[in-house]
């Protein structure tokens, strides 16, 4: 039996991350929008997944997993997903960069307002095509 509430939880999380974004990118928090867009498009992705009855492994990049099983999706989402997994793949590799930085980068240095931007856009372009996928499934979380 698959935890749909899991899936909503997810998927409410993410939204929440997209006031934070907003929030963080005012004081000029770049390296937190681009973490934050990253931890927003990979719970809205799970998310998806759930909803859709696919297994869901442990990994911060799901974009392979979403690839594999294209023909599950409503059409829109198939039509949308080359862009979903660039924005995860994207995301991902500046996920532990933009938290903890390295011996010879310091998060709050390197990132800059572009990669907040572009990072925002691409969470704020996933959540809304989960949203969106999730009224389509079997599970159908409805309109919020």
């Amino acid at each position: 039996m698959q935890n749909i509430k899991l899936a909503e939880d997810y998927l409410n999380r993410a939204e929440l991350r997209l006031t934070a974004l907003d929030t963080l990118y005012q004081v000029r928090a770049w390296a937190d929008v681009v973490r934050e867009s990253q931890e927003a498009v990979e719970l809205a992705l799970k998310a998806l997944l759930r909803f859709f009855g696919i297994e869901m492994p442990r990994v911060h990049d799901v974009s392979e997993i979403l690839k594999a099983n294209r023909e599950i999706f409503p059409l829109f989402v198939q039509k949308k997903l080359e862009v979903v997994c660039e924005h995860s793949r994207s995301l991902r590799r500046d996920r532990e960069l933009a938290f903890y930085g390295s011996e010879d980068l310091t998060p709050s240095d390197f990132y800059r307002e572009k990669d907040a931007k572009e990072a925002r856009k691409a969470a704020r372009e996933t959540v809304a095509i989960v949203r969106q996928a999730s009224r389509q499934s079997d599970y159908g979380v409805g309109p919020r």
